[in-house]
């Protein structure tokens, strides 16, 4: 009975289809004497076993073939050599714990819809839960440390588990089960199932197999998947803000970086599926969508034809890639206006992006769309030109000062913000000073700081020599958080006296008596509870809740954080309104004058 309940296999192999291939009976009767009769009666019963068993078919559902959306759940959700009953969740427990980027986030969101639709339930109590799934992050070392603690936690849990209740399955998705596939299943045998980034339409089959005593693994990448047909399960804060995956992997291929090796190539997500979600959020009463990517403003759909644009895609002045031009397709400029007017009082926003692709188009479009949130992340990595170099960018520090400068030119309310890795390989003392001084002159309100940490498999693990002793980094990043401190706090306090729209996200965190929400640079906002007037010229009074949008005048501010009171209740579109009278009112004047 045991052997019955062991999988035909561990890992689903992507093979290529034969074509044309004719079937062979064979048959141990060599013996001349056999009639004709009896050699067909031996055939008969050759093929009929063979109907009963496994198709061809059955071995190549990973096969390199242009399918409909439709065709590809199936080939995930119709493994017939599994009884489909044996993939059903069965209303067992899924407790989900996600590490590391707001990718991470949205693929937790695709693994749930995909177990949901199997029958399997979620629970946000661990010691309730049958299957426990980490969604993980490689970027760095202490994020994979992490995991491996974690790993060892939830493994002792397991071992305590009662005899009476089936045995804890444990699974890694993400980045680090791509990455470590090997060193996951073999070290301590912590894991009962890897899945990679590319593989979470198999979750139901690799958790079947785990049920069955066996560690089941799929990590394969993919050029095509973008989950396109699966629409997320979204869990956010109070319902009022979203992310929304437009693209996935990435092509730059910077030294530094893991990403390429565990997400894989760019591809996009159509467009029609990309609305289709923002109009479904917009149903539901989201205020705020963020576009994600690993590069979203390379997006470039070219699944339909009539869709697509003619030319090579075009890059910010001064910026090149280490690979050839994309030619056609719907760029991002196309994607964020059509976005955009689905809900002129939902903000967008989108991240992560890279600098060398805001042509002027989309920076001219985020200053003419009220909707779409006036802050732009803008990742340096460095201040020297040397260093942007070995990191292979592909641009130099002067480029993306001219960047800054003329985003702030067309967007002069703009807000700013970045990422920084202090001792790169071959980081000199002037390089650094060169990093420091580039995050003076910009002016960032927001930053992502980190010490370097060399990652195997990327081109810096293989061509260059990580040199800067661990005692320099963290002295060099301590001083690039300092300066850059020094620069949001001279930035949050020129908005002192102004008056704000913020999106309320709920309580603060240190006190009950206060509200926290964000403005449109994406600055954090703190106020006192209270009612407030329902309009700005009104009497009327009405409490402020998570959701709302609200007119905020700001008292103080300092490096991570502003102090206000709140005016009135308020919305997107008459703040936007009252500022392009503000602004005609401005130009009117302007040109009269002596």
């Amino acid at each position: 009975m045991e052997s019955l309940r062991k999988p035909m296999f561990t890992i689903l192999q992507h093979w290529r289809p034969y074509r044309g291939v004719r079937p062979r009976y064979c048959s141990k009767l060599a013996n001349t004497s056999v009639t004709s009769k009896e050699t067909k009666t031996n055939v008969d019963a050759f093929k009929s076993q063979l109907s009963c068993g496994p198709s061809f078919q059955d071995f190549i559902k990973g096969a390199s073939v242009k399918k409909s959306f439709a065709a590809d759940q199936d080939l995930y959700d119709n493994h017939s050599y599994l009884s489909e009953d044996l993939e059903m969740g069965n209303s067992r427990k899924v407790y989900f714990e996600t590490y590391g980027c707001q990718m991470n986030v949205n693929d937790t969101e695709i693994a749930w819809s995909i177990l949901q639709r199997k029958g399997y339930l979620r629970t946000v109590e661990l010691n309730e839960a049958d299957v426990v799934l980490l969604v993980t992050c490689s970027i760095r070392e202490k994020a994979e440390q992490t995991i491996w603690n974690r790993l060892k936690q939830l493994t002792a849990m397991k071992k305590r588990r009662k005899k009476s209740l089936a045995p804890m399955k444990i699974g890694i998705l993400g980045c680090m089960a791509e990455r470590l596939k090997t060193e996951l299943l073999e070290r301590e045998k912590l894991v009962d199932v890897l899945a990679g980034p590319d593989a979470y339409r198999d979750l139901p089959r690799l958790l079947t197999v785990a049920d069955g005593g066996q560690q089941a693994s799929n990590v394969l990448l993919s050029l095509e998947e973008t989950y396109a047909d699966i629409m997320p399960v979204h869990h956010t804060t109070h319902g009022n803000s979203a992310f929304v995956s437009i693209m996935r992997g990435c092509d730059n291929m910077c030294t530094y970086c893991i990403v390429p090796f565990t997400r894989g190539r760019e591809r996009s997500r159509p467009v029609s599926s990309i609305l289709e979600e923002v109009r479904m959020l917009s149903d539901q009463g989201v205020k705020e969508v963020t576009l994600l990517g690993q590069n979203v403003n390379s997006y470039r759909d070219a699944s339909e034809d009539q869709l697509c644009s003619s030319g090579a895609t075009r890059l910010s002045e001064g910026f090149q890639t280490v690979y050839r031009r994309k030619e056609g397709g719907l760029r991002f400029s196309d994607l964020l206006d059509r976005v955009s007017r689905i809900d002129p009082d939902m903000r967008v926003r989108f991240t992560s992006p890279h600098p060398k692709d805001f042509p002027d188009e989309v920076i001219h479009l985020i200053a003419e769309r009220g909707n779409i949130c006036t802050q732009i992340h803008l990742p340096a990595q460095s201040g020297s030109s040397k260093v942007l170099k070995a990191m292979r960018r592909g641009y130099t520090r002067e480029a993306y000062l001219d960047l800054v400068q003329n985003i702030r030119r067309i967007v002069p309310e703009v807000s700013l913000s970045s990422d920084f890795i202090s001792g790169f390989c071959g980081e000199t003392e002037e390089d650094h000073l060169q990093t420091l001084s580039l995050i003076r002159e910009v002016g960032y309100n927001v930053g992502f700081l980190f010490a370097y940490s060399m990652r195997k498999k990327t081109q810096a693990y293989h061509r260059l020599e990580d040199d800067v002793p661990a005692e320099v980094k963290q002295r060099r990043l301590q001083e690039c958080i300092t300066v850059f401190r020094e620069g949001a706090t001279r930035v949050n306090a020129a908005l002192v006296g102004s008056k704000q729209l913020v999106l309320v996200e709920g309580e603060s965190k240190r006190s009950a008596n206060d509200l926290s929400g964000r403005t449109d640079g994406n600055t954090k906002v703190i106020f006192p509870k209270e009612e407030v007037a329902v309009q700005s010229a009104e009497s009327n009074k009405a409490p402020i809740s998570a959701g709302d949008y609200v007119l905020v005048e700001i008292l103080s501010a300092n490096s991570q954080s502003l102090r206000g009171r709140a005016l009135s209740h308020s919305s997107l579109r008459e703040t936007v309104k009252n500022y392009d009278e503000h602004v005609s009112s401005n130009t009117t004047m302007t040109d009269t004058g002596p």
